[in-house]
């Protein structure tokens, strides 16, 4: 059960998140309620209401996936465990179950710090915006039994991720616990036929569709709504399929790293078991490719308003206004999922980390010193987020332009290309955030690693 923290702190944000974005939003419709001109319509509160279950919803998918992608590593980290239980007579299915029961009850315990840390930050929130005059004092109640719903969710969510999670188990053979058990390799992946052709189908009707609402859109805003359709099938064919998708990207990005053992080491480290890299990427992928396809379609709406309006400044300079502060607090609200990605592959390297002491004490002792493992750690840490970033951005940069065709294509009357707007701003900030990550991610894995005793390593059984 200890293994299972990380898959704690993933609930506890997904939770937290959901809570605070519902109290925020009933903070608002009460302020709007209390105002004299838009108190009498429901608009606004209903909208408030959508945007706020729109982005629980991408929070909690977003989890789901970081969690099972944790409990899938935390399974193979007990391989050996999980094989003698077999070797002395427990089922895999009973394994499997004891594993879903951990995820149930960390569900649980995430939801319930989620409530309470989410309501105490939108507590604080309140505080703040009616000090400074942001909000006006309104008659909130905190007792909300609306929380109730994303902690729900997150309860469910986590619970059926690590049943998704740990199917694992149902492969380990109890032969395994007397031998060396090795993780799939790649021409074991690539027999996965079933798999890899449902998730090329996906692609090929999702892109299919992509392209049918750019050409609805010229004539009929609508347009988009086929477009998303297409881009969420085409985007969980990529998630499907990632153990094929990102070592080829792994691979490249590992050659910029140079040739000295350490790098090299790092880059075969990052593609050699396509299954860990992509459970370690793909999270941050969703992440980045989430806040690239909004920041995209905002640019190109940008742009579009720019060019229309150019004779009219003093009309766009109050809309640009409008545009940046909605621009801002989506991105935040965006951001908070690419947040729990960012942790989950955290911890997904430092649980990788420490299942290959073994490894570790192997190359200490045939020469590696401390400063070459830290290398080592740093520079695959650094290949997963530059791969999962620039994957993110490629994906997010073609969404968005999709999006914005299809919703604008028509929107002046007559069919017109909308220029995809490149969000330079979001760009520099993604490459810092890449630069912030991979330290963040290093940390902790490079002190574990040297650590590591060549001698304790090698007797490890």
């Amino acid at each position: 059960m200890k293994d299972q923290w990380p898959t704690l702190l993933v609930a506890a944000l997904a939770g937290t998140f959901g809570v605070l974005l519902l109290h925020v939003t009933g903070l608002l419709a009460a302020a709007i309620r209390a105002d004299d001109v838009t108190g009498e319509s429901d608009t606004v509160a209903l909208m408030l209401g959508f945007v706020a279950t729109v982005f629980v919803v991408i929070a909690v998918y977003v989890s789901a996936i970081v969690t099972s992608n944790t409990v899938a590593t935390v399974v193979a980290g007990r391989t050996r465990t999980i094989a003698l239980l077999r070797l002395i007579g427990s089922s895999a299915r009973a394994q499997r179950a004891q594993i879903a029961k951990e995820g149930l009850v960390v569900g649980i315990a995430g939801a319930a710090i989620g409530v309470l840390a989410g309501t105490g930050a939108a507590f604080g929130v309140e505080q703040f915006a009616v000090a400074n005059r942001m909000l006006p004092p309104t008659e909130y109640d905190y007792l909300n039994p609306a929380v109730v719903l994303p902690a729900i969710a997150v309860v469910l969510t986590t619970w059926l991720a690590s049943w998704v999670g740990s199917r694992r188990v149902l492969r380990v053979r109890p032969i395994e616990a007397i031998s060396n058990s090795n993780a799939q390799d790649r021409e074991e992946l690539g027999r996965r036929r079933g798999r890899n052709v449902t998730a090329i189908v996906l692609v090929a009707i999702g892109i299919g569709l992509l392209v049918t609402g750019v050409v609805v859109g010229l004539t009929d805003p609508m347009g988009v709504l086929i477009g998303l359709a297409g881009g969420i099938l085409s985007f969980t064919g990529v998630v499907l399929g990632a153990d094929v998708v990102m070592p080829p990207v792994l691979r490249l990005v590992g050659r910029l790293f140079g040739r000295s053992p350490a790098a090299r080491l790092a880059a075969e480290n990052a593609v050699r078991n396509p299954e860990r890299s992509s459970r370690m990427t793909i999270g941050l992928v969703i992440g980045v490719t989430l806040v690239t396809t909004f920041s995209v379609t905002m640019e190109s709406y940008r742009a579009m308003l720019l060019a229309a309006q150019e004779a009219q400044p003093e009309v766009y300079a109050g809309i640009d206004d409008m545009l940046n502060a909605t621009i801002a607090v989506f991105t935040v609200l965006i951001g908070f999922s690419a947040l729990i990605a960012a942790i989950g592959m955290v911890n997904t390297l430092s649980l990788s980390v420490m299942q290959r002491t073994r490894e570790l004490g192997l190359l200490r002792a045939l020469g590696f010193d401390r400063g070459q493992l830290r290398r080592m750690i740093v520079v695959e840490s650094a290949a997963l987020t530059v791969a999962a970033t620039l994957t993110g951005l490629v994906l997010g940069f073609g969404y968005g332009w999709a999006g914005a065709q299809a919703l604008l294509g028509g929107a002046q009357g007559d069919p017109v290309f909308v220029m995809p707007g490149v969000p330079w701003v979001m760009v520099g900030v993604l490459i810092v955030a890449a630069g912030v990550l991979t330290l963040v991610a290093s940390i902790a894995p490079a002190r574990r690693a040297m650590r590591v005793s060549p001698v304790v390593a090698l007797a490890v059984d």
